[in-house]
Parts: structure tokens; sequence; C-alpha cells
């Protein structure tokens, strides 16, 4: 059997990750000289709450390799083969942490797979991957179908400020202050692993309905399109967002999910967005 292996990043819930039966480590965020795994020390809430009386922004720091000893101790004890469904490795250390974890085992099979993706779209490629593993899939089979999946995905999201991308160097500072200055809503994406500038609105209700163009515009539906949303601090948006999709996209179910602590460091507070495969 395989074991599939996550990490906080994928924004799914806690509580399903441990019912399905899927390992995964936290993810660190620093505050100051305090250090917190976002699995269960520090929840997207309780962050929040800390951000908003913090006088500098939080650092984030990829899960010490140490904390895939377990996993992949209790792998090799069972003869198993290991995927580790990892986060863009262009923002994210996560990818080189398992692969550093990973020496520390020889003869055991274990697969990083950098999916150059986060958040719900993670996710999704979290959950395709447990369902071919406990359905007896090997190890090579989930790795094809999860890097058949990375060239499909599409993830787009809007932020309410670019004051957290601009401090934490995802973007230069001069572009966060013209767009503030303009009042320009940004429409950003997930390309290639990194964050990029997709489309400007001027307003965020010109974005919300320019994102549902472009969901309509480019997701073909199906069980297979693995329409999500994502957000934080926005959960009536995001509703609002699920219902206009389901009018206009052939897709049965969109879950929405919470983004986790160490991706609201970048994106900052009341941010939304969607993913899916084209």
């Amino acid at each position: 059997m395989t074991i599939i292996v996550a990490d906080t990043t994928c924004g799914l819930p806690r509580e399903l990750l441990k019912q399905r039966g899927i390992p995964f480590v936290p993810q660190v965020v620093i505050f100051g000289d305090e250090a917190y795994h976002d699995d269960s020390e520090l929840d997207t809430p309780a962050f929040l709450q800390k951000l908003k009386e913090s006088p500098t922004l939080p650092k984030t720091a990829a899960p010490e390799p140490p904390l895939y000893f377990p996993i992949f101790e209790e792998a090799k004890r069972r003869g198993e083969s290991v995927v580790v469904v990892a986060p863009t490795g262009k923002a994210s250390g996560t990818v080189r942490s398992a692969q550093t974890a990973a020496l520390e085992f020889p003869g055991l099979d274990v697969r990083v797979v950098d999916t150059q993706t986060v958040s719900c779209n993670l996710g999704s490629m979290v959950l395709v991957a447990d369902d071919m593993a406990k359905a007896g899939a090997s190890a090579d089979e989930v790795v094809a179908r999860l890097n058949d999946m990375i060239p499909r995905g599409r993830l787009y999201f809007l932020v309410d400020t670019l004051e957290y991308l601009a401090k934490g160097g995802r973007i230069g500072g001069a572009k966060r202050l013209l767009a503030e200055l303009l009042e320009i809503k940004p429409i950003l994406q997930v390309k290639d692993g990194q964050v990029e500038s997709f489309e400007q609105q001027r307003t965020k209700k010109r974005a919300l309905a320019r994102l549902v163009e472009v969901v309509t515009e480019q997701c073909k539906g199906g069980d297979e399109a693995h329409l999500c949303v994502l957000q934080v601090e926005a959960e009536k948006e995001a509703e609002s967002l699920v219902e206009e999709l389901k009018s206009k996209v052939n897709v049965s179910h969109i879950p929405v999910y919470e983004l986790p602590p160490a991706i609201v460091v970048h994106a900052g507070p009341n941010a939304m967005g969607v993913g899916f495969f084209v």
C-alpha cells in the first residue's frame, strides 16, 4: 500500500485528514521570538487575532525534517511506499524538508511531489492521491496522476490589500503602493508555482464578478474539475460565490476551505479565491 502525506498548506480541515487517516505535518508561523506549529498550537482564528495585535508581520517556515520521521518510521515498519504531496517549492521549503527527512530512511520508497500549487488545489490533489492509494494504486500510479494534474491546475484569488504579499517579498512594494493609490483590487494567480498578477479591477464586486467569468470560461465542469473555493474571514462571500458558480458550472459539489495561517501570512485577512483543474 501507499501512504499519502500532506501538510497544513493544503487547507483541508484537520478533522477530515484525521478521519481519512492521512498523516500531515504542520507549517511553522513565527511571531517575533515565538514559533507555533499550525496544526495544534495555532489555528486560523487564533492566528488572525495575533496578526491584528502584532506590530510586525509574522514569518513562516517549512516543517522541520524530524516531523516526518514518525510517519516514515511507520511506513518502513509496514513495508509501504510514501508519497508526500507538497506545496510549491518556489514558495515553501516543504519539498526540501521532506527530501531531507527521506535521506534518514535509506531503503524506504519515498516520493516527494512538488505540486507547484497551494491551498485548495493542493487539497484536491491530496484527496485524489489518497483515494487512489486506498483503492490499491502503486506509488508510481499515484505520482503519475499527480504529475498529470499539475499543469492543469488553475488557482485565482483576491486579496483586500497587497501589504502582506509585499512585506513577505512576494511582490514589489512599488506595485503595492500603486494599487492602493488607484484603489485597485487585483486578481492574482498561482502560475508555475509562484504568485503572479492576473488582472486588475477597480472594486471587489467587479473582481468577484470577473472571477466567476474566469471560472465559467475555463472550468469544464464535472467532478474531475475539483472546483473549490478558498476564504479567510469571508464566509458569507464564499457561500454566495459557491451558489453563483453552481448556477454556471456543471459541478455537483463545491467545498469551501479556510486558508491556513501559513498562507494568510501572505494573503492577509478577507482573502478568497477559487481553484480547479482544466
